[in-house]
């Protein structure tokens, strides 16, 4: 299964929704790296690693996935149960819908966020020098070091529910939108539909499903945002979570993308090379281009055609260029009457 979750936490299998914050506040408090200044890389190794397993283990979705499919589950090697193609992502979950399976794997929130959820900050010890000033609600000096780290924490802090506190905005959940270079050319509507809890007035969460439509425009870049404002889980005292897809590019079996422009390679032979070539290619958007090349083509020559390439993402009526790159074949061996001919006809 890999990583066990329910050894990081030290729960059994049986454990409920009690048993798990109980772990949670009991081991996250003892490795908080704050707590350990003489071993703080360990730590802060194992105390990710205990939120990663409380917020995987506290999510149904997720909890699910893992105790059927184990860690390969929750990095996308396997469909989750009852989900075309959708995985947790930072705790909504994401199924593509329309023209292929797009998998979101999932993505372990901030460490240091979780444990501000319980305990209203994320670095309770930074005070330990004497004035406690890291310590929700001012707790000071009047508390003894061993008061601080002994049993007591839990009932200074309640039972673990944030201390009020304005409401704060969770992290922003992202995620890699892959599309085609066809689809960044002409743009294109992708539909994503997201399970999500949503709170009613008593707290209390229910799940509900949504359909997101994603606007590729013509022209958009590698690394483009789209972002859904406060698509997250709501949870109580904090704004949901942005949804952010990021655009990717496939890789394409012709056209490479610089820019705005699109760059392709043909390979040729020397002769095609000396004696001139035409080039045929489909367009991104179907059409046919014919282009002679009537020059002698070098090793660095470049063809560049006009208004072929991208749309410019600000002016999509614009488009980059076209270069065409050349790779020339040459003959391994030449026979000796081939070389006097060359000679004869190149005059050397």
């Amino acid at each position: 299964m890999g990583v066990d979750y329910y050894k990081i936490l030290e729960v059994d299998k049986k454990a409920n929704d009690d048993d798990l914050k109980k772990a949670y506040r009991k081991l996250a408090m003892k490795w908080h790296p704050d707590k350990n200044p003489n071993n703080k890389k360990d730590a802060e190794t194992k105390f990710k690693q205990i939120s990663e397993a409380y917020e995987v283990l506290s999510d149904p979705q997720k909890r699910a996935i893992y105790d059927q499919y184990g860690e390969e589950g929750l990095k996308g090697q396997v469909p989750p149960p009852d989900a075309a193609g959708g995985f947790p992502g930072g705790g909504t979950t994401f199924f593509q819908t329309g023209d292929g399976p797009n998998v979101f794997r999932f993505n372990p929130r901030n460490a240091n966020d979780i444990f501000a959820e319980f305990f209203g900050s994320s670095s309770p010890f930074g005070g330990m020098g004497g004035g406690g000033s890291g310590f929700p609600g001012g707790m000071r000096g009047s508390r003894s070091f061993g008061g601080v780290f002994g049993d007591d924490i839990f009932s200074a802090f309640g039972d673990g529910r944030p201390m009020s506190q304005s409401p704060r905005k969770a992290p922003p959940i992202e995620n890699t939108l892959p599309c085609s270079l066809e689809e960044l050319y002409k743009g294109t509507t992708k539909k994503m539909k997201i399970s999500r809890e949503i709170a009613d007035a008593s707290g209390k969460t229910m799940p509900v499903e949504e359909i997101l439509s994603i606007v590729i425009k013509p022209g958009w870049k590698k690394g483009t945002k789209i972002t859904f404002p406060e698509k997250g889980n709501e949870q109580p005292n904090v704004i949901p979570a942005d949804l952010v897809f990021i655009i990717d590019e496939k890789p394409h079996s012709t056209f490479a993308r610089d820019g705005n422009d699109l760059v392709v390679t043909q390979r040729i032979s020397l002769a095609e090379a000396l004696t001139g070539y035409t080039v045929n290619l489909t367009t991104l958007d179907g059409r046919n281009l014919t282009i002679p090349i009537n020059s002698v083509i070098s090793p660095n020559y470049e063809e560049v055609v006009p208004k072929e390439g991208m749309p410019l993402p600000k002016d999509p009526s614009k488009r980059g260029n076209l270069r065409i790159k050349f790779i020339i074949k040459f003959p391994t061996r030449l026979t000796s009457e081939q070389k006097s001919g060359i000679k004869k006809l190149l005059g050397s």
